[in-house]
């Protein structure tokens, strides 16, 4: 499948199209799926939330989404009081 990246911007995807690489070679080749729904289901729980990831300073997604996330309401307070 294509990249949605910008043109001229070859790493813009790169942290998630190689997270789908790794989930279609290590997973959904693997298996096979009776419904939509299943594989859905199946696929989420093969996701590791607490697996660290180098992209992410060593962290696990969840820890690192909840740390950009209150860097941003942080930072959305202080332009607000301004």
């Amino acid at each position: 499948m294509q990249s949605m990246g910008r043109v001229g911007s070859a790493l813009d995807n790169a942290a998630a199209e190689s997270f789908h690489s790794v989930l279609k070679v290590e997973y959904v080749h693997r298996h096979r799926f009776g419904t939509r729904a299943e594989a859905r289901l199946k696929i989420t729980n093969f996701y590791n939330t607490r697996r660290r990831h180098s992209a992410a300073g060593g962290h696990p997604p969840v820890t690192f989404e909840n740390t950009i996330r209150e860097a941003r309401d942080h930072t959305g307070h202080q332009d607000q009081a301004a």
